[in-house]
């Protein structure tokens, strides 16, 4: 029997167990090392279900469910025929460290075909979050001892050199490839928000050689963390007006805004004070605004009269992956990353690491199903 940490309604919490899952022709279990506590995590636990709004996967949080979908394990068992391949075409094999997507597509939509971001596959399954634990093998999500992947779920190995804590960071690291269309070298970027999201766009901002970074947060905390991931300006909301930030954005940026604007906090609100901070002709990025909270007054002249360019970036994508995993994996020493990872606890732990994942305490906590 394999543990989980089974969330069966907003803010209800149990540990329940499953049968050891026997994996079907091309599935494989995964034996879970860690997995993060994300964003949309919280959400969850709030009450805030609805993902994917007016795409055609708009889906409530089938409860009970089993949370998890920034996982590293080893391969406990791999289903009968051809074994897995790594991102590079290798056979995998039991034992191995590896990363699962936390997605799987159906491979036949208009957005599969056309090799578009597979989140918009119109018939997405999201480890932790659309799969229940009512659903046989049950074991669909990371915060449990053993992981079931569908057939077809690509997975990646993890380097050697690489510590399992930090590979637990490569999801995040893999959503910032909005910085990889819009920043060149020597741009002023901006972070609203810093928190494990926030901090993976600081640290992917200044490896792609950032002129000036500044982030914002409301939580001072955050904003210490920030300074060890390249921020040469600290902004908190509680220290300072919007105007106030504008200023002193504008004095940090030869006087007419930053070449790019980032809104990782989660929520809508920010994204209008990244239109204000954006320089004309600049790019604002919406990473955070994954959960539907409900739609904000943006006047579109803003954008218009400006130039400017706004991508909107829906969860990673496969090709980060790989990428994502070396740069960890080669950079580990020059960024903090391992600071990044404030808290680990246990299956039993899981309830109260929610509510202190949305505190100034934590930045990234990661379940750990093996610890007692």
């Amino acid at each position: 029997m394999a543990r989980a940490a089974v969330m069966e309604a907003p803010g209800r919490m149990t540990v329940a167990s499953f049968p050891d899952p026997e994996p079907a022709p091309g599935a494989v279990v995964l034996r879970m090392q860690y997995s993060g506590i994300c964003g949309t995590d919280k959400h969850t636990w709030r009450g805030e279900t609805v993902q994917y709004a007016g795409t055609e996967h708009e889906h409530s949080t089938p409860f009970p469910i089993i949370c998890g979908h920034e996982n590293v394990g080893l391969i406990e068992a791999i289903g009968p025929g051809e074994p897995p391949v790594d991102e590079v075409g290798r056979p995998l094999a039991v034992g191995d460290r590896v990363v699962p997507a936390p997605n799987v597509t159906c491979g036949r939509c208009f957005f599969c075909v056309g090799g578009h971001p597979y989140y918009l596959c119109e018939r997405l399954e999201d480890y932790g979050n659309s799969l229940s634990s009512a659903r046989a093998p049950h074991l669909f999500g990371g915060w449990a001892e053993l992981l079931y992947l569908l057939p077809r779920t690509r997975v990646f190995r993890v380097p050697d050199e690489l510590p399992s804590e930090l590979a637990a960071l490569t999801e995040v690291m893999a959503v910032t490839h909005g910085l990889d269309r819009a920043q060149r070298a020597g741009d002023s970027v901006v972070v609203l928000g810093v928190g494990p999201l926030g901090l993976m766009h600081l640290a992917k901002a200044e490896l792609l050689g950032a002129g000036t970074i500044v982030a914002v947060d409301v939580l001072p905390e955050r904003l210490e963390h920030a300074a060890g991931f390249g921020a040469d300006l600290l902004l908190g909301l509680g220290e300072t007006t919007p105007d106030e930030r504008a200023e002193r954005v504008r004095a940090a940026t030869v006087g007419v805004g930053a070449d790019v604007v980032v809104n990782c906090s989660g929520r809508p609100e920010p994204f209008d004070e990244a239109l204000e901070l954006v320089r004309p002709g600049g790019t604002v990025i919406e990473a955070g605004a994954f959960v539907d909270l409900g739609p904000i007054p943006v006047n579109p002249h803003r954008i218009v009269a400006k130039g400017l360019t706004v991508l909107g970036i829906g969860g990673e994508v496969l090709e980060q992956y790989a990428p994502s995993l070396r740069l960890l994996a080669r950079h580990r020493d020059r960024l903090p990353f391992a600071d990044a990872i404030t808290h680990r606890v246990g299956l039993t732990g899981v309830a109260d690491a929610l509510e202190l994942s949305q505190t100034g305490a934590a930045m990234k906590v990661l379940v750990e199903p093996a610890a007692s």
